[in-house]
């Protein structure tokens, strides 16, 4: 007989004790295992959000860089650098040290210019993904609030872009914080006063750069973080929005898990983001302020144009025409105060309270998980495109002295032109835009009843040419066409006789029949489909609110939903 056997005890590897180990005593691997099975949208317009993240991950990992190289004073040295044409030259201690970074560290100026152009395409991302949230419809409930989030950081990614393009103290940012003064000098009875604290004094004051320094690396910053991380959190949380397709509704949350695919294009994503921006920074000159020279209050530069996302501000001013008024001894300047102050305000808080105004007009408290296609919301397409045409006249009109000079024009007849194309445009816009949408939905309707055209042209045996019958839709296509998340107009109420009702009730009443006037106006016209009852039955279990225990949608991904269907 052989020996007898010894029974070994299995030994546990390492990093298997070491993940138990920390298992017991945190919950890290739980939710390592929730993030895994996370279902993540498989659309490419979903990889915006992800842009604009990755871009302020750059950001953050760039200005770490030049903090280390930059020096926020307004104290005045003479410039005794490398770059030759500068040398003896009065300018702050700020600029030197931007020319300093620029030139005498070893691949600063590289890293400069990727943070300016991560700066750029950070907000670039941003402004189109809310784009895409509001023509899509995602920001009805349950994700009202992840549209305001998104509002404020896009407000705040503004102001940090423009306390950064501020900081190197050159002739061009000078100009832009001359222009700033202005606009603070006009808010009435406290102008001089904040003017004051910003600049620590007279224009330009001795404090400016430093507060600015603070804003820029620390407070906007750290405000950017944390609604980042709750947008993130409610994305998590609330799940994502998905287009219309076979096996997928308001019930489900359909995509592609978290490992491997989402992973690896997201990775793919941030590497190529790393890439662009790399290239710009090595290969496109942007913001080159020994250019423009240091700032000097008695100087400023020709064609002065800001970054783009505030050359809309600069544009409202160059159209607004002088105008002031006396009021009490105290001059109210509406030629800066109307273009600068209340123009942005009252055009933030429309984007702010749309989602509520949309509800408003449907009464509808139902949860959406399915994308809207533009077409089928023409009056909301319709409100953006105009608001598009908008913003678009006073980014043109920023640089209207560039193009006069460029097409050898007359400044004063560009900016008449633009002055009426800012009030014209707009409602030609939504009408033009809302009209394509209901043409496009008649297509559709085509599209149902014919088939598609194949393009086939068949010649006969006498010579004579003819199409050939129409291809009928898929089962896909034909789903996608039918699957419409529409509202109803609200119905107004009937009117009161006389004498009936007390005068409070009947103002109560013109209000209602108001709301419904604009709910008709928004959701009235549409081209109805043809579908057949089973079409109808499977439109209506699309459409229809989760019904979960927990009330959550569930997840799938696209091969279970195909499966399912």
């Amino acid at each position: 007989m052989g020996a007898p056997r010894i029974a070994r005890r299995r030994e546990t590897p390492r990093v298997e004790a070491a993940a138990v180990a920390i298992d017991g005593r945190t919950p890290l691997l739980d939710a390592a295992k929730g993030l895994v099975r996370k279902v993540f949208p498989d659309h490419w317009s979903f990889l915006l959000g992800e842009l604009a993240l990755y871009s302020f991950v750059v950001l953050l990992l760039t200005g770490v860089y030049l903090t280390f190289f930059f020096k926020p004073s307004m104290g005045e040295i003479v410039y005794h650098g490398f770059y030759r044409p500068l040398r003896g030259v009065y300018m702050t201690e700020a600029y030197a040290s931007t020319l300093h970074i620029s030139f005498d560290i070893r691949g600063g100026l590289l890293i400069r210019q990727i943070h300016h152009w991560a700066a750029l395409v950070f907000v670039a991302a941003l402004g189109v993904h809310m784009l895409r949230i509001f023509f899509t419809g995602a920001f009805r409930r349950p994700r009202e609030l992840n549209w305001v989030l998104g509002m404020t950081l896009f407000m705040l990614a503004m102001v940090e872009g423009f306390c950064g393009y501020s900081l190197p103290d050159d002739l061009l940012s000078g100009t832009g914080l001359r222009i700033a003064e202005g606009i603070m000098l006009s808010l009435p009875l406290v102008g001089t006063y904040v003017t004051v604290f910003v600049f620590g004094g007279e224009f330009p004051g001795r404090d400016v750069i430093p507060r600015l320094y603070e804003l820029h690396i620390l407070l906007v910053p750290g405000l950017l973080l944390a609604l980042i991380g709750a947008h993130l959190t409610l994305v998590f949380s609330l799940k994502h929005t998905h287009w219309a397709g076979r096996g997928r509704g308001n019930r489900n949350v359909v995509g592609m898990p978290m490992f491997p695919q989402f992973l690896t294009r997201t990775l793919g994503l941030l590497f190529a983001l790393l890439g662009v921006l790399t290239l710009l920074g090595g290969l496109a000159q942007v913001n080159p302020i020994w250019v423009y020279g240091p700032y000097r209050p008695d100087i400023a530069s020709t064609d002065s144009q800001p970054d783009w996302y505030i050359g809309f501000l600069e544009g409202a001013l160059r159209l607004m025409p002088a105008v002031e008024t006396q009021v009490f001894g105290h001059t109210l300047s509406w030629s800066a105060l109307v273009p600068a102050v209340l123009l942005p305000g009252a055009m933030f808080t429309l984007l702010y309270l749309y989602p509520f105004v949309e509800r408003w007009l449907t009464a509808d408290q139902s949860e959406h998980h399915l994308c809207d296609r533009p077409r089928n919301q023409p009056t909301r397409t319709g409100l953006g495109v105009g608001g598009i045409a908008f913003y678009a006249v006073l980014l043109v009109a920023g640089g209207d002295d560039v193009i006069a000079y460029s097409f050898g024009i007359s400044v004063n007849a560009l900016v008449w032109t633009l002055r009426v194309a800012l009030i014209a445009l707009p409602p030609l816009s939504f009408m033009v835009a809302k009209r394509l949408c209901l043409a496009l939905q008649a297509r559709d309707r085509e599209r149902l009843l014919k088939g598609e055209r194949t393009g086939d042209i068949v010649q006969s045996a006498e010579g004579g040419y003819s199409e050939p019958d129409r291809r009928s839709l898929t089962a896909d296509q034909r789903y996608v066409v039918l699957v419409r998340d529409l509202a109803e107009p609200l119905e107004a109420p009937p009117p009161y006789e006389a004498g009936e009702v007390s005068p409070s009730a009947r103002l109560l009443q013109r209000a209602q029949r108001a709301r419904a006037a604009l709910s008709a106006w928004f959701h009235q016209d549409r081209v109805e489909m043809p579908a057949t009852d089973a079409q109808r039955r499977q439109i209506a279990r699309a459409l229809a609110p989760p019904h979960e225990p927990d009330g959550e949608p569930s997840t799938a991904t696209d091969a279970e939903c195909k499966e399912d269907s």
